[in-house]
C-alpha cells in the first residue's frame, strides 16, 4: 500500500508541476511519465473506492436490521470480487516496463511443408494476428505478400508496434 500511495503523490506532483508552468523539456518529460502512472493511479483509486465500500457494507452488516444486512452480503460478495480484479490489475501495471515495447517489429510468416494447407495455416494465422492487433488499435503495415488460393499464404511479413506481437 505505501507504494500505491507513494504513486498517487508522485501522480499529484506531476499534475501540479504540469499545471504550474514547467519549461518545454521538463513539460515533455512530465507528460510521459503522467500518461505512463494515470492508469494505474485510476485503479488505485478504484481499489481504494473498493475497500471503503467493503467497510461501508461490513458497517451495515452488523447494524442489526436484518434487510439491511442480506442486502449487505450480496454487496460484499460483489465487492470481494471486484477488489481480487483490481489487485490482479494493479500487479499488473506495476511490472516493469520492457524498453522494447515501443519499439517497432517485423514478422514473418511462411506456409512452410506442407503444400497447400501449410499455407492456409499460415493464411490463418496472419488474420489472427492482423485482428488481434487491430483490436487494440496497433498498425499493422503489409511490407510483402505472396497469396496462394483459398485465403493461403505462401509468404506474408506484417510490420506492427511491438506490443502487438510481444505482449499478446
Amino acid at each position: 500500500m505505501d507504494k500505491l500511495d507513494a504513486l498517487e503523490v508522485r501522480f499529484q506532483y506531476i499534475e501540479a508541476a504540469l499545471s504550474g508552468g514547467a519549461s518545454q523539456d521538463e513539460f515533455a518529460k512530465l507528460s510521459k511519465e503522467h500518461s505512463d502512472l494515470s492508469e494505474i493511479v485510476g485503479q488505485i483509486s478504484a481499489y481504494k473506492k473498493a475497500q471503503r465500500d467493503r467497510a461501508e457494507a461490513e458497517t451495515l452488516l452488523k447494524s442489526g436490521d436484518r434487510e439491511m444486512a442480506e442486502m449487505a452480503e450480496v454487496e460484499i460478495e460483489e465487492l470481494d470480487a471486484e477488489l481480487e480484479t483490481l489487485a490482479q490489475s494493479i500487479r499488473i501495471l506495476l511490472l516493469p516496463k520492457d524498453e522494447a515495447d515501443e519499439k517497432s517489429i517485423i514478422l514473418e510468416i511462411r506456409g512452410g511443408t506442407g503444400g497447400d494447407e501449410a499455407a492456409l495455416f499460415a493464411g490463418d494465422l496472419f488474420r489472427m494476428y492482423e485482428r488481434y492487433a487491430s483490436l487494440r488499435g496497433w498498425k499493422v503495415t503489409l511490407m510483402e505478400e505472396s497469396p496462394g488460393e483459398m485465403g493461403a499464404i505462401r509468404k506474408s511479413s506484417p510490420m506492427s508496434r511491438a506490443r502487438a506481437f510481444m505482449r499478446g
